[in-house]
């Protein structure tokens, strides 16, 4: 008896011993660029601000320049790499506030889809050590659009920004008809109600998140959309 508890015992320790090589994995995890500033896109840049703004402001344009910590994977031969730049003022101390966010070519505001389920966003920032406030704007699968708070924009030059992305927040429909996928926004600043209005500059670069791209596939994940392609292949 006792020895036939030892070799079933030991057949249990050799399965839990065996590595798991056959079980498939649910999980692709991906860093996915949004925009790197260097290269043309679908959308371009633009901004809008509260009610004090100056008159002619904000204005949006990319620079020449990058963070030091990027200049390692800068390839000697390249172009120098390009940041987005944006640059405000008002004409009063108070709540004032801008956003800069992707549009289309018509001016208007153009959300870029996020793939799979974001875990975190990830973006450098160049501050001017201004007493300002950074937050991230996304938008569910139900359309709500939630405010991420990314931090104080109280420092001098370039810092890298990691944004967790919470768990709440319903990336994916649960219907057919919703909206399929998270979207990009785009970014606000806040002013201090003390600080300086009248000459404001931020600059933006490596704009990313890390997803986990098979967390929305599925067995059939093909046919969610198939009526609707068969018809658009027949009006071609």
């Amino acid at each position: 008896m006792k020895k036939g508890v030892v070799i079933l015992g030991g057949l249990l320790a050799l399965a839990f011993c065996l590595p798991a090589v056959a079980q498939p994995s649910a999980k692709a995890v991906e860093t996915i660029v949004i925009d790197n500033f260097d290269e043309q896109q679908d959308w371009s840049w633009g901004a809008r601000a509260s009610r004090f703004v100056a008159e002619g402001y904000p204005i949006v344009k990319t620079f020449e320049a990058m963070p030091n910590s990027l200049r390692a994977y800068h390839k000697e031969g390249d172009p120098e790499g390009l940041v987005l730049g944006t640059k405000i003022a008002f004409d009063r101390k108070g709540d004032n506030w801008f956003e800069v966010f992707p549009q289309d070519a018509e001016g208007n505001l153009h959300e870029i889809p996020f793939v799979g389920t974001v875990t975190q966003m990830d973006f450098w920032v160049w501050g001017a050590n201004y007493n300002y406030k950074l937050e991230v704007l996304v938008r569910d699968a139900d359309g709500r659009v939630h405010v991420l708070k990314a931090g104080s924009l109280h420092f001098q030059g370039w810092r890298n920004i990691v944004l967790n992305i919470p768990t709440w927040i319903r990336q994916h429909s649960y219907i057919r008809s919703g909206r399929p996928d998270m979207t990009f926004v785009g970014f606000r600043i806040r002013t201090d109600v003390t600080a300086a209005v009248d000459n404001y500059v931020i600059f933006f670069d490596q704009l990313k998140y890390t997803t986990n791209t098979l967390s929305n596939i599925y067995d059939g994940y093909e046919l969610k959309d198939a009526f609707e392609k068969e018809e658009a292949a027949k009006a071609k």
